[in-house]
């Protein structure tokens, strides 16, 4: 009993982990940005990326979170398909309470015009544009 008790937290713990209730799931948000660093490790990969809105304000840094790099890489990324200082155009599904993050969805690498898809949006043509 005790053993099938503590299986049902570890496997409650993984869940939430791996939850992603925090995104909007309703509607995305496309931003345009400079990459600060791209954070190739489990449990996700993490892009932060500074975004000038209105192109008027101080820019702002937001933190882009994607699948793991096991799960990327069957879509074609590597460790080195994004650097500091490209600039980047992210489809995400932004943070449900406003601050500056979101579920990466589709990153178009702006120099080359190169588009990076992830899990969630490889059946779905879509486009950050």
């Amino acid at each position: 009993m005790l053993a099938l008790s503590a299986a049902g937290v570890l496997a409650h713990s993984a869940l939430a982990h791996h939850s992603f209730a925090a995104y909007d799931a309703n509607r995305t948000r496309t931003l345009e940005g400079t990459v600060r660093t791209y954070q190739w490790s489990n449990p996700h990969v993490v892009l932060r990326m500074l975004v000038s809105p209105g192109g008027q304000r101080a820019p702002q840094e937001w933190r882009i979170e994607t699948s793991s790099p096991a799960i990327l890489r069957r879509f074609g990324w590597t460790r080195n398909s994004v650097k500091p200082g490209d600039r980047v155009s992210a489809l995400c599904y932004p943070l449900s309470d406003g601050s500056h993050g979101g579920r990466l969805q589709t990153l178009v690498l702006l120099g080359s015009n190169q588009t990076l898809r992830t899990k969630l949006s490889a059946a779905a043509p879509a486009q950050p544009r």
